[in-house]
């Protein structure tokens, strides 16, 4: 087994980002959850792609509106920090464990493959099924609460959005603006809503030019502006939590490493992604065999466990019997500035901006409360 010292808290916070939407879900409702949110006729949650806590801090000077929230606390997204498992738990309340998404790249043990969990639903896979609960939209819903999802026109008719959106009604905007704007709109349509918006502006410029970037820091400041204008027409009887899915950190090239062959002997399957690589085995290969040959490796870099003992350690929450061969027989996941790439011509290779491990930087995730939630 891996010393328990060795291995990260898999709960650093004492919320998660499972509790937001169903909080605000309650708050709709009437009733009072974990968070304490009042009771309100509309709750919006807007979901800001790549903003962590650790890099808003670092940006003060271009998130004056967000960092002057009335209420303002450090939660923690899911493990893996990857957009496709954080979305899946945000909008179900539940931890990868239970819902199934299980990183960027995913494992579909019945087909014997490796799927894109963003992109890769086709006719073969049900999102239906391989997202494998309720969602909260569609709890909303059964309550008579009309739910919208609200985000870039190109995802609405996606199998991810068919997966973790479900049960919500998808308006589209193809800026911020536009998008805050439609909840507006919403706002003066329905006696009350559960609203969801989803803005992919700050993680698009971080995997393309990073987090120290200028292009970062003006998408942050487009966000906070966007933001200062929706809190500036909130009703009184509306409340606004802003979020993300994960952190990140900017990786240089020099420390994109190209993963010795030997370390891959037993191994048929890679998915996750590169902070975050999940091995799954041949039959008859020993998962501490291949845990102990990339500890000796790898062991200064990466948290290496195999399965069994993440889950132990809690880090995908209680798991169904399901969900179980789609986590990794062993887990590497980067404790140090570094990627873990299969070949030097990965296209991966061109994003700067990464997360998918369990560095603060990564995990750490604001809870910004607006209005009525202020």
């Amino acid at each position: 087994m891996v010393p328990a010292a060795q291995l990260p808290a898999a709960r650093a916070h004492r919320f998660g980002l499972t509790d937001v939407l169903k909080n605000a879900l309650f708050a709709v409702r009437g009733e009072r959850g974990d968070l304490g949110l009042p009771s309100v006729r509309h709750a919006v949650v807007l979901l800001v792609d790549g903003l962590g806590s650790v890099s808003l801090a670092a940006h003060r000077g271009y998130a004056r509106r967000l960092l002057a929230a009335p209420k303002a606390s450090t939660i923690q997204t899911v493990f893996p920090s990857t957009t496709a498992s954080a979305l899946a738990s945000l909008t179900t309340g539940v931890l990868p464990g239970v819902h199934g998404l299980i990183g960027y790249l995913g494992f579909d043990s019945s087909g014997d493959r490796v799927v894109n969990s963003l992109t890769g639903f086709g006719p073969d896979l049900d999102p239906g099924t391989w997202q494998r609960v309720p969602t909260l939209f569609e709890q909303a819903r059964d309550a008579g609460i009309p739910a919208f999802a609200v985000g870039p026109g190109r995802y609405r008719d996606s199998g991810f959005t068919a997966a973790v959106l479900r049960g919500a009604e998808y308006r589209a905007g193809e800026s911020l603006a536009a998008r805050l704007g439609e909840v507006r709109r919403i706002h003066a349509a329905a006696e009350r809503s559960l609203t969801y918006v989803y803005a992919p502006e700050l993680d698009v410029a971080a995997h393309a030019s990073g987090i120290a970037s200028g292009a970062w820091s003006a998408a942050l400041e487009d966000v906070d502006a966007a933001v200062g204008e929706l809190v500036a027409r909130l009703g009184r009887d509306v409340g606004l939590l802003v979020t993300g899915d994960h952190g990140g950190l900017d990786i240089p090239r020099d420390a994109h490493l190209i993963v010795d062959p030997a370390l891959l002997d037993g191994v048929r399957h890679v998915s996750g992604e590169p902070r975050c690589l999940a091995l799954h085995l041949e039959r008859g290969a020993v998962a501490e065999d291949v845990r102990d040959r990339w500890q000796a490796a790898e062991g200064g870099r990466a948290w290496i466990a195999t399965r069994d003992e993440a889950i132990a350690a809690g880090f995908f929450g209680d798991v169904d019997d399901d969900v179980l061969p789609r986590i990794g027989d062993v887990l590497v996941a980067a404790r140090r500035r570094v990627a873990y790439y299969l070949d030097e011509n990965d296209r991966g290779r061109g994003m700067v901006g990464q997360h998918g491990s369990l560095t603060p930087e990564e995990m750490a995730v604001p809870l910004l409360r607006f209005g009525a939630f202020s």
